[in-house]
């Protein structure tokens, strides 16, 4: 799948045409890092407190303020982001010719500083190495670089040169600012106001321990989780899609007052569970991470093809194993939370199956992962199932839908949980 890379690692691609009868040359590529978080580094001071070292002539670049194009390129900045794990992505996308990169053994070295507005003292600087292929003479066409950083609410002026192994330089100065508007200010954002870090490079991470609230009963929630890209027909997971999932769960799993997280991954297209964890005090997200990149969209297994309703089958078969008879040692979860793009089924799902979901006796919720619900506003297969058992679904379009979400789930799921103690210490 690529969702993890690591740093400096490079993805070469190249797109390629016909240039007469005898003879086929690629007429252009891409220079994408494997992942754009993550291959920047940052440049730490040698002494703990001391300032960054530098080659002399960088400095004196970053120092000047001017655009130079000794190598050409075009340096377009990206603007600042808040993505659904509640940080600002900030970045830019560089293009160069092929015909000014041409030879063996070139390496495009870049640095640049991210300085927080009224702050000098608290820049950061990152390096970033990007290898160049062997590419002919004639070869022409653009060449790209991408690179991306994480910076907190605020105003930055950015600095940054590229050189390549002839000294030749690019260099090029930008400002950017993040914005959180004001209907969005109750979010608690996962950076600090004004700081700079490197983006992070591991998206299946695993995340540090919680403290979990010692005084009241932890709860333990159920989640099943539908690891598939936006477009039900497309080959690959893109990486927002994989970003955006894998950020609700994390924001799942940061809750302090859940001490016990049972999860299940599954993907509609291969009618396939990819991933089962039974109940811990942790989701063990290098172990989910290792089980989706094993995902392989782009091929069809013709059992499916051959089955009228496989779709169906397969998704009732898993709600009334994974929700029905949802158990750990004889206890019940106190909710089943499901996640991901919609599901939609042709047929729909049985009323038999609906009806034995209409008997559970705990919550569950939908958290619709879709980034454009006005183009398919009708209610899923899930959600149909969420409202077979009165429970609540809800739309996930941007960082602040997750966030608002999920405070009303935990809202509905400890209040129910105190209506149940309660009505067990009366009966008592």
């Amino acid at each position: 799948m690529g969702y993890e890379s690591g740093s400096g690692a490079a993805v070469i691609s190249r797109s390629r045409g016909r240039f007469g009868r005898k003879r086929i040359a690629s007429y252009g590529f891409s220079l994408l890092l494997a992942s754009a978080a993550g291959a920047q580094t940052i440049i730490s001071p040698a002494v703990p407190g001391g300032s960054v070292q530098l080659i002399t002539s960088d400095l004196a670049l970053l120092e000047a303020q001017e655009n130079r194009k000794d190598l050409p390129c075009t340096v377009t900045p990206s603007k600042a982001n808040l993505g659904f794990d509640l940080k600002f992505h900030a970045g830019y996308e560089v293009s160069l010719n092929l015909k000014d990169l041409a030879g063996a053994d070139n390496l495009l070295s870049m640095v640049f500083r991210v300085t927080p507005d009224g702050h000098s003292d608290q820049a950061v600087h990152f390096s970033q190495h990007v290898s160049v292929p062997m590419i002919d003479e004639d070869d022409r066409g653009p060449a790209y670089v991408n690179g991306l950083f994480d910076v907190g609410e605020g105003k930055y002026h950015v600095d940054w040169l590229l050189r390549d192994r002839s000294e030749r330089v690019c260099s090029f100065h930008w400002d950017t600012e993040a914005v959180v508007p004001l209907k969005d200010k109750p979010m608690p954002l996962e950076i600090a106001a004004g700081a700079v870090q490197a983006a992070d490079s591991e998206l299946f991470r695993q995340e540090p321990p919680v403290l979990r609230n010692a005084k009241e009963e932890p709860l333990r929630v159920k989640v099943i989780v539908n690891f598939a890209p936006q477009d039900s027909g497309a080959s690959t997971i893109q990486p927002p899609d994989a970003n955006a999932l894998v950020a609700i769960l994390r924001n799942i799993s940061r809750d302090p007052r859940i001490g016990s997280f049972s999860v299940v991954a599954y993907n509609m297209q291969e009618q396939k569970v990819l991933y089962r964890q039974d109940p811990a005090s942790q989701i063990d997200f290098p172990a989910l991470g290792k089980s989706v990149n094993k995902l392989n969209l782009g091929t069809v297994d013709l059992k499916h093809l051959l089955q009228k309703h496989g779709e169906s089958e397969f998704l009732s078969n898993l709600l009334t194993s994974e929700v029905k008879d949802a158990k750990d040692a004889n206890q019940e979860p106190d909710a089943v939370i499901f996640t991901g793009p919609k599901v939609m089924l042709d047929d729909g799902l049985p009323p038999e199956t609906l009806k034995q979901l209409s008997e559970v006796k705990f919550p569950m919720f939908y958290m619709n992962y879709n980034l454009y619900p006005q183009t398919n506003p009708w209610r899923d297969a899930i959600g149909n199932a969420v409202r077979a058992v009165k429970g609540v679904e809800y739309t996930i379009s941007r960082p602040r839908d997750m966030f608002f979400a999920w405070s009303e789930i935990m809202g509905h799921i400890v209040k129910l949980k105190l209506g149940r103690s309660g009505s067990g210490n009366t009966s008592q």
